[in-house]
């Protein structure tokens, strides 16, 4: 039987930069920072309040994971936007927003009153998108 999930995996197109949006940006903490050859590095990061979370910044690069054709279609994917990675909570929607807001985070949706509570769109530094929630 699955227990809990215990890390996510987001991918990015440079690790340098996805390190310092979510470190510096979002205010997650380094969990792992570890190399792994080929010039990538196994780079988790928690949420404050979520330690035991691990969000993986994985690297689009052609590799061991990933062929040529695969990373220019991943790529071009990730800076549409196309990917919707997951939901971020806060206590003060509107104060997280201003917050984030001054430190550089681009939104493409200002916080909006939803059936659910309270919510924003953000986008990392690849062209990844998140919700940013504040709920009833």
């Amino acid at each position: 039987m699955i227990t809990k999930l215990s890390h996510l995996c987001v991918y990015v197109l440079n690790q340098d930069s996805a390190y310092d949006f979510y470190v510096n940006k979002l205010g997650f903490a380094v969990h792992t920072d570890a190399p792994m050859g080929e010039g990538a590095r196994w780079l988790t990061v928690t949420p404050p309040e979520q330690p035991e979370l691990e969000i993986t910044l994985f690297l689009v690069a052609e590799g061991g994971m990933f062929d040529k054709e695969t990373v220019a279609t991943m790529t071009s994917l990730i800076k549409k936007g196309t990917f919707g990675a997951a939901v971020f909570t806060c206590n003060d929607l509107m104060a997280t927003y201003q917050e984030l807001l001054a430190k550089g985070v681009v939104f493409k949706k200002v916080p909006t009153k939803e059936f659910y509570g309270y919510e924003a769109l953000f986008l990392d530094d690849s062209g990844n998108w998140f919700s940013l929630a504040q709920v009833n």
